[in-house]
């Protein structure tokens, strides 16, 4: 997708409903159990954001960003996502933690983000949390500085997004489920599922609309 023709569409963007979680759940491991919104509040989850940052490359392309997580002692250790993380008290806002994060793990000037769409809470299991993912974009071809969370950064076209081939599934092992069977993304040669997954293909279907 030309940047031009995104940039263009961002008020259409910003009008259409969103898919929620029907559009999440087809991406998401079939052992994840669908919690109501009463179970999720009774275990009184940590709050998180990420960016979806979309921005052109040297082609004018619309490419978005996505990370390669640290090999940590942790739940999501060297897994995909999308820059981001959880709120802190100096925080004003989940949109300002977003920004925040993104700024702390790839350099990005909050002031240079535009955020322009919220998108549907992602509640996580295993490590108890709810992220809320906003849409932004950059005009101008980023220069990526990442920090010590940051394995690796990932410069996905909107294209590849939306091809249907990239979604297939794999077998891997978490730290609750062995050799299980998931569905995901495949891009830039990279496996992504799981929550990430899920936030994605809620963003491809609002894609698709323009």
């Amino acid at each position: 997708m030309n940047f031009t023709h995104f940039k263009k569409h961002i008020s259409t963007l910003k009008q259409h409903s969103i898919g929620g979680l029907d559009a999440q759940f087809s991406l998401a491991p079939k052992l994840r159990l669908r919690y109501s919104e009463e179970k999720i509040n009774a275990l009184n989850p940590k709050k998180a954001a990420v960016v979806a940052l979309f921005y052109p490359n040297n082609k004018n392309e619309t490419c978005f960003l996505l990370t390669l997580r640290a090999n940590y002692n942790g739940t999501h250790s060297s897994q995909i996502s999308f820059p981001g993380g959880k709120i802190e008290l100096k925080d004003t806002s989940l949109k300002n933690t977003a920004l925040r994060e993104t700024n702390e793990e790839v350099g990005v000037l909050e002031d240079n983000i535009v955020v322009f769409k919220q998108m549907t809470d992602v509640f996580i299991p295993p490590s108890n949390f709810v992220v809320t993912p906003f849409l932004g974009y950059l005009d101008a071809i980023p220069t990526f500085e990442k920090n010590h969370e940051v394995a690796e950064i990932i410069s996905v076209t909107v294209h590849d997004l939306l091809n249907e081939k990239s979604i297939t599934t794999t077998t891997l092992s978490t730290s609750y489920a062995k050799n299980i069977k998931v569905p995901c993304f495949v891009l830039n040669n990279y496996i992504v599922w799981g929550a990430t997954a899920m936030m994605l293909n809620e963003i491809k279907e609002l894609l698709k609309k323009i």
